[in-house]
């Protein structure tokens, strides 16, 4: 067995560790031997100094040498057994229930002197242990750091530490793969010592520096894979394709105003990557509002001037529309376009996939459903995604291999992310950011109100109506629940039905999907002037007539979330409003988010805030399938060890260092195995 092959063993393999411990261990998410090692202690108990019975601080774990002078044991069951001990300064009484006497003579023998360890009690006049763990006549078995776990049902801190002992006995060395310079930097820690050391340590004071050297390794494995993923995407060269500088002034003309220098900065980039021998595999992200979109549509034109074919992905049907009909506003039919969704007909659908094999249609617009087995493009030159929703570093793999070599791919994000999160999360794609707005667009006017005052809301309501505007009520739950105290949408319907009558809809995620589109579709065409939804209208459709949003029991949500539904107004030119509606007694926590939502339009910075405030882990529900999730590294916490990694990063990919010096590290952290095949 190499040493690979032990550390990725189960755990079974381990002395003492039975089919009931395995299972045990399962519940905790351990399986290898591994998994057991990297779960570093939650807390460390300093066993280490000695006292003296006349000095024991009552509620403290003390340490403690007594001899032992007589048993205790009564005959009444319920009542507990007895050692009193003592040394020259006072007794002591080790206490235990549910224990037979032959364990105990065993383990505390008469006229011994005992070296015992545990929590400090006083009891009529004496002091206490009850139930002590850590008892030995070889007091340098006791007198030492303990690790205490975070444990499950059935696994002692007892058991734990004699699993974790069996483990480090044969723990290999492994070669080292950090540079001197980033070792320099960690205080010249190995692997090996950091692991010995977390589980063993001579002083809980050099905790942080063991704990450092794993948690570098965890997020310089995932920059490694990332890197190594774009490496290898862009070496398989491409026919480099022509830009037409021009279009920038003639899609200005289109849509009635001046491009950012953002969305020019972004333009530029993406001609570049078009224009090169490298194929493109980046990442457009902005901002609600910021004009990624356009920006998609100028990469698409310069594309399609080159007889290359362009799919375009959206997340759903109507947002793939205003995009298709975006494209025809400003470029007319100047190409073959065509819109393919799961409501186009069998016979149109036939006739589409048949164009698109033979290159009768330029750009294609659609959901998920362009890239099934049955459709083939001639010349697929360009990919672009809309994605709301977030694929993870394995899909996106495999969706860059779906094109060719002369295929670039375009995927784009409406959701800021704090950039310690972006180098994890998109660490496989060139990035480019979008975070100025156009000039057209406002700010959104954010205030909150207690829902006891829902008459000031709903009469503002009114106002806009009579202004022709429209408004989205956006509550947390579809039906009343028993549970959460969360308002549902069903309920509030009904509640503004009575008001505002024939002018309000409700879509939530029961509805049935073409009626939901339908309703979405009314809304759109200004039919009603109220939509009582679920977080649902999160998808980014523009509907340039809403003015309003009320976000309900506002507290309930995350900042980043709060901030993408309220953005789903101010898409035109006139002022919006965001109403937060919250109910009494806010947490402190929940005062913080209202009031940096309140203070600030700013996408980025408002995720930088939610991840300080939540956590990594919990923003945005970033739990979707093929992200990797950090056993031990946390974004906020250990920012400086990101930059590192990242510095790290890049002088591995500017001096194009042979990524064989990190087999070791790929093979451990590597869980989702995307690297494997390419070293």
């Amino acid at each position: 067995m190499n040493n690979y092959e032990y550390i990725l063993s189960n755990i079974s393999i381990l002395k003492g560790v039975g089919k009931s411990l395995v299972s045990k261990f399962k519940r905790k998410n351990i399986h290898t031997i591994f998994d057991l090692i990297l779960s570093t202690p939650s807390r460390y108990i300093d066993r280490s100094i000695e006292t003296k019975v006349e000095n024991l601080h009552i509620g403290k774990i003390q340490t403690i040498t007594i001899l032992v002078e007589k048993y205790n044991f009564p005959r009444i069951r319920k009542l507990p057994n007895k050692v009193i001990c003592s040394d020259n300064t006072g007794k002591l009484d080790c206490v235990f229930f549910n224990s037979y006497e032959g364990y105990i003579k065993k383990i505390l023998p008469l006229n011994q002197l005992v070296t015992i360890s545990g929590k400090v009690t006083f009891f009529r006049g004496k002091y206490q242990i009850t139930n002590p763990t850590h008892i030995s006549t070889d007091k340098n078995k006791i007198k030492k750091i303990h690790s205490a776990y975070s444990l499950t049902d059935g696994i002692s801190d007892k058991i734990f530490n004699k699993v974790i002992d069996e483990a480090l006995k044969k723990l290999p060395k492994l070669n080292e793969w950090l540079s001197a310079n980033v070792l320099k930097e960690l205080d010249y820690i190995s692997w090996n010592d950091a692991i010995k050391n977390l589980h063993k340590p001579n002083e809980i004071s050099d905790e942080k520096k063991y704990l450092n050297r794993l948690i570098f390794d965890e997020i310089l494995s995932t920059f490694i894979i990332n890197s190594n993923i774009r490496r290898n995407f862009k070496k398989k060269y491409k026919l480099p394709k022509e830009i037409k500088l021009n279009i920038t002034s003639l899609v200005e003309k289109k849509i009635g105003f001046k491009l950012t220098n953002d969305q020019i900065k972004a333009v530029n980039q993406i001609n570049h990557d078009i224009a090169s021998k490298e194929r493109m595999f980046r990442l457009l992200q902005g901002d609600v509002g910021s004009g990624k979109t356009i920006v998609s549509l100028i990469a698409a034109y310069n594309n399609i001037l080159n007889k290359y074919q362009v799919a375009y992905m959206a997340p759903t049907e109507i947002l793939a529309k205003q995009h298709y009909e975006l494209f025809l506003k400003v470029f007319g039919n100047t190409f073959n376009s065509k819109i393919l969704t799961g409501k186009t007909e069998n016979k149109e659908r036939k006739n589409i996939l048949l164009k698109l094999k033979n290159k009768k249609i330029d750009i294609i617009f659609g959901t998920h459903s362009l890239f099934q087995k049955t459709i083939e493009f001639k010349k697929l030159g360009l990919i672009i995604i809309d994605e709301q929703h977030k694929f993870g570093v394995n899909q996106r793999k495999k969706l860059s291999e779906k094109g060719g070599y002369n295929c670039d791919v375009l995927v784009m994000s409406a959701t800021p992310i704090p950039r310690t999160m972006m180098m994890t999360l998109y660490g496989d794609m060139d990035i480019t950011l979008i975070k100025s707005k156009p000039k057209n667009r406002k700010n959104i006017n954010t205030y909150t109100k207690d829902i006891d005052k829902i008459n000031d809301v709903t009469n503002f309501i009114k106002k806009e109506i009579t202004n022709n505007n429209q408004i989205f009520w956006v509550c947390p739950l579809i039906e009343e629940s028993k549970i959460l105290d969360h308002q549902s949408s069903v309920a509030r319907y009904k509640y503004l039905k009575q008001i505002f009558k024939n002018k309000i809809g409700l879509i939530h995620g029961d509805i049935n999907k073409n009626e939901r589109d339908l309703i979405l579709n009314d809304f759109l065409n200004n039919k009603i002037k109220i939509l009582v939804s679920t977080t649902i209208i999160e998808v980014g459709i523009d509907f340039p007539n809403a003015t309003c949003i009320v976000i309900e029991d506002s507290n309930k949500f995350g900042l980043s979330q709060l901030h993408q539904l309220r953005g789903r107004v101010g898409r035109g030119e006139k002022q919006s409003t965001c109403i937060l509606l919250y109910k009494k007694s806010l947490s402190e926590n929940a005062k913080k988010r209202l009031k940096i939502l309140k203070s600030s339009n700013d996408g980025f910075f408002i995720a930088e805030e939610d991840l300080k405030l939540r956590g990594y882990g919990d923003l945005l529900g970033f739990q979707q399938s093929g992200q990797k999730t950090f056993r031990l590294a946390d974004p906020i916490i250990n920012k400086d060890l990101f930059l590192l990694a990242e510095k790290e990063i890049k002088t591995i990919e500017n001096e194009n260092i042979d990524l064989s010096k990190y087999n070791s590290l790929i093979k451990l952290y590597d869980r989702a195995n995307i690297i494997n095949e390419l070293i």
